[in-house]
């Protein structure tokens, strides 16, 4: 009997283990996670070595797994509290504080002894922290919009606020423009505009355009894939200028679909 007893409970814990084990599909998105946080942490490194275009790159990148990772979560059924908290400390690390080390340290030595600004140099440190803290607000505003957003349905296309992937794009478009026009365009005025522009578009309630709910119609389906397919070309072969058209373009969707927002909500309210 004895012997029967501890084949049993050898049992019963194999079935335990297997029982608490996790699913190797339900780190994946976890693992994105983290190489997007990687590549973040990497754009502050390559920032404080004067890299400027690796650390443009890692933002961008981390931008793409910041993107992917989600998707994949709810393709593999893999969603979790603890992946949206991973993705909201990766979101801050490389789209809150990444950038506003980039562009303090990209234009901050501007600021020369002959430099007007000089005096109050220490501003600049304040504004990018500012951008940071917007960031991390908007972040936080999110999560709990997850499970108390606006119901409304004229919100359906659009955030509120700027996203903090789009907000870390259109902040380092003026280091993008430098690598096409030169430090014509390492001002620390527009770099400080930059930051506090896109700090309050993403700490604010401004609707911005959701590409995520678009959807294109039938007959202009030939002419957007034409378009995609341009773009790809233009950006293995003009990337920087492509991406700064891109960048430029977004800045115009902000009023755009501001107009659109109120538009519609005023249709609704009637």
């Amino acid at each position: 009997m004895s012997k029967f007893r501890i084949r049993g409970r050898k049992k019963q814990k194999k079935e335990q283990l297997l029982h608490h084990a996790v699913p190797l599909r339900m780190m994946v998105p976890n693992m994105l996670t983290f190489m997007a946080a990687a590549f973040g942490i990497s754009a502050i490194r390559y920032a404080c070595l004067g890299r400027w275009k690796a650390s443009v790159v890692s933002i961008l990148i981390a931008a793409m797994f910041d993107g992917v990772d989600g998707r994949v979560a709810r393709l593999l059924s893999a969603t979790s509290k603890l992946g949206a908290e991973l993705d909201s400390l990766s979101d801050f690390v490389s789209f809150g504080v990444a950038p506003a080390i980039l562009m303090y340290l990209w234009f901050i030595p501007a600021v020369t002894q002959e430099s007007v600004f000089y005096p109050i140099r220490g501003l600049f440190w304040g504004i990018a922290l500012f951008y940071a803290l917007c960031c991390g607000f908007r972040l936080a505003r999110f999560n709990i919009m997850i499970e108390e957003g606006p119901t409304q349905p004229y919100w359906k296309h659009f955030f509120m606020g700027l996203p903090a992937p789009g907000g870390a794009g259109l902040v380092i478009l003026p280091i993008i423009c430098s690598f096409i026009f030169g430090d014509v365009c390492r001002s620390p005025l527009l770099g400080a505009a930059s930051l506090l522009t896109c700090g309050v578009l993403m700490a604010s309630r401004f609707p911005t355009i959701s590409a995520k709910k678009i959807r294109v119609p039938r007959n202009w389906m030939m002419p957007v894939l034409l378009l995609v397919l341009f773009t790809i070309g233009m950006l293995i072969s003009q990337f920087w200028l492509t991406l700064s058209c891109i960048g430029i373009l977004y800045y115009l969707t902000i009023p755009i679909g501001g107009y659109c927002f109120y538009r519609l909500k005023r249709k609704a309210q009637q």
